[in-house]
Order: structure tokens, then sequence, then C-alpha cells
């Protein structure tokens, strides 16, 4: 039997979507926090023929929605995309900022959702052009790195042969799509240690072993260890982001520590950096004669598409966006959680392109409604896609 060539859609970015973009960019709520906005999309779904599931449990928020192709039996793959925005503080100027003080979708969500809602859309109004159906995935909880946690440990995997997600990339321009088999985004440690000391009058340090020295020496000291232990070869960030200790100016303080994130595309290479981290926390600790505590957490592995999947759908690109080359980076994404379980795919999605543009988490980040087409062709083609090939 012979089947025929796929054709891939395209999806234009229609006055409706950029409406749907704009309110949920005005709309963001924080992480595990989004009533609302599961609601608006929940709404969007029901409003255009999607199937909106109970949502199982731990899940408090999200929403699930499922497509049932007509074209006959097959496999289930899904469709992600986060929906959280993050605690800043919106300073663009755009006549849909943010009317929620202190929140804002600084890592360009609103996109994520908006091109998701547009590939259900088209899905739900051609379920003549497949076989098999379709689970969107509005997931909660991205920027703590908890959310695609949450969403397995309440099954939402389970019946799905393989998943995809995108993020919006500013360094890309609106229309241009990366999508192949190098890493994509970074693996994601967040770290922090802790320092007891016995503190002192500060006019009698002799009496104490206070730990703030002992603090300044280790984050010295930890500027090294990517540099004298990891092949330069490799991308491997290590960064010091938050120090606190004290609270008067004539004591001394007990308490001290910091914490921050390791960065890494390599699993041996994360290895690595604990191995020296701890090293060297704990060596500095005793030639000071205090104690430490580490915590080590490993919030996300790199992230990777399936070599055979993400090869296939980069090859459908050049019928509706233009493919570029992936850049690589540093910032985490908890999808790869979903990596551990079943086949996954991920594109970046051109979002803004302009010279010295503001990078995602910045209170000036910026997302143009154009990429709103293109993430919503990219989803749909990519569920048309994976049900022939998963078949």
């Amino acid at each position: 039997m012979t089947t025929s060539a796929f054709a891939p859609i395209r999806i234009e970015t229609t006055p409706d979507l950029v409406e749907i973009r704009r309110h949920l960019h005005a709309h963001p709520e924080r992480s595990f926090a989004e009533h609302a906005t599961s609601a608006y999309l929940a709404d969007q779904l029901r409003a255009h023929g999607v199937e909106v599931l109970d949502l199982p449990a731990p899940l408090e928020t999200g929403v699930i929605g499922l497509i049932e192709g007509t074209a006959g039996p097959g496999p289930r793959v899904g469709l992600r995309a986060d929906i959280d925005g993050l605690r800043v503080t919106e300073r663009t100027g755009l006549p849909y900022a943010s009317v929620n003080e202190g929140v804002m979708h600084a890592c360009g969500h609103d996109l994520h959702m908006t091109g998701l809602l547009g590939a259900a859309f088209w899905l739900a109004a051609h379920r003549d052009r497949f076989a098999g159906s379709v689970k969107i995935v509005f997931q909660p909880a991205e920027e703590l790195g908890l959310g695609a946690r949450r969403c397995i440990e309440a099954g939402v995997a389970d019946d799905l042969a393989a998943i995809v997600g995108t993020h919006n990339n500013p360094n890309y321009a609106p229309g241009e799509v990366a999508v192949g088999v190098e890493p994509m985004m970074a693996g994601c440690v967040k770290f922090r240690v802790d320092l007891h000391a016995q503190g002192t009058h500060a006019g009698y340090p002799h009496k104490g072993t206070g730990p703030i020295e002992a603090l300044a020496s280790m984050i010295l000291a930890l500027q090294t260890i990517v540099s004298r232990n990891i092949s330069p070869f490799h991308a491997v960030v290590l960064s010091v982001t938050e120090v606190h200790g004290g609270d008067v100016w004539n004591v001394v303080p007990a308490e001290a520590g910091f914490q921050g994130t390791v960065r890494f595309f390599d699993n041996d290479d994360e290895r690595i950096v604990e191995r020296r981290f701890r090293d060297e926390v704990e060596s500095t600790a005793r030639a000071y004669g205090i104690a430490a505590d580490i915590d080590w957490d490993v919030l996300q592995r790199p992230l990777v598409g399936d070599p055979r999947l993400s090869q296939i759908l980069a090859d459908d690109v050049p019928a509706y966006a233009r493919l570029r080359p992936i850049r690589p980076s540093m910032a985490g994404e908890d999808f790869e959680e979903f990596a551990k379980r079943i086949p996954v795919a991920f594109a970046f999605v051109g979002s803004n392109g302009e010279p010295g543009c503001a990078d995602w988490h910045s209170p000036e980040f910026v997302g143009l409604d154009g990429a709103i087409g293109p993430g919503a062709s990219f989803y749909a083609n990519a569920a048309l896609r994976l049900l022939r090939e998963l078949a």
C-alpha cells in the first residue's frame, strides 16, 4: 500500500491570534498560580471544539486538551507550551504591557501559548486530515523547573508516543525556526551553600570564627573550576548570583552563604564541576574552622531532541518557515523531563532578531507578534508528521 507524501501546512498570524497573545501578555501569573490564565486557555479551546480534560492530580493549574482525528485509529502525540510569567516588573512601554504589578511574560510564554492555541484551532477544524489524536498540554511552572515534573507525576505523558515543545528566541527573527539533532538548551544546576560559624563582636574577631572571609575565598576559588577542569571546547558556566551574611555593621555574623547556578551541555562535565565544587567549599570551610552545608540540585539535564524525529521535523520546516542552524542556549528548560520518558522534539521560534534586542528575563524583553504564525505552524506540522511516522 502506498501513502501520499506529507504536505506541510502554514498557519498565518491572524488578528484573532494577535488579540489572544496581547491579552495573555497583559495578564501574566506566577508559577503554580496561573489560575486565570488556565481558565482563559480552557475557554479558548472549548470555543474551538477542543475537549478539555479534567486536570489530574497533583496538577492544580494548567490545561490539558484532546483532539481526536477522524481518519482512523493511530498513536497519540503531545504538544506542550509553558504558561507562567516571571517576577519581573515590565519596562517595555507596550500598550499591552502587564497589568499585574511585578509579574511579566519576560520569557515569551505568551507567544508559546498563542502558538499552541493556533495549532489546536487548526487541528480541531481539520480532524479529517489525521489518524490518532493530539494532546494539548499547557504546562505550569516552567520557570521554577518543576512544572514538567508535576505533569509527569500526574500521568500526562503516560499515553503519549512523543511530545513536542517550542521556545521563542529573540536571537532569531520572526519567520525563522531552528530544530535539529544538536543540544539546544543547557542542563541547569541550582546550588546553595550555608556557612555556620561562631559570631562575635566586630572589635574582637579573634573570639569568633566568622564566615565572611571564608565566603569570599570560596567564591574566588570557584571561579577557577571551569577554566582549570573543563575542556575549553565545552560550554560550562558557573555563576554565583546571591550572597548573604550579617545584619549589623559591628557584629561578625554566625551565618552566611551564597547561591547560584551551573549550566552545562555534557553530563560528565556537571559531575566534574560538582566534585570540584564540594572539594573547594569543604576544604576552605575546614581551613577557616567553620561548617558548610551544600545543596546541589540538578534541575534539568541538557535538552536534546530525539535525533530521528527532530531531523524529520527539520526537513519539513522550509515549506512554511526559514530553517536556521541551532545556536545552543545556556538557559535551562524543564521540557527535558519529558525526554527521560518518551521521544521529544523541540524548536526555537524566532521572536525578534533586531540587533541589541533584550533577551529572555529582561524587563525590556519584547517578543514580536510575527512569531505566532510560525510557532503555530511548527506545532501543527509536528503533530501531523509524527502521527504519520509513529503509526
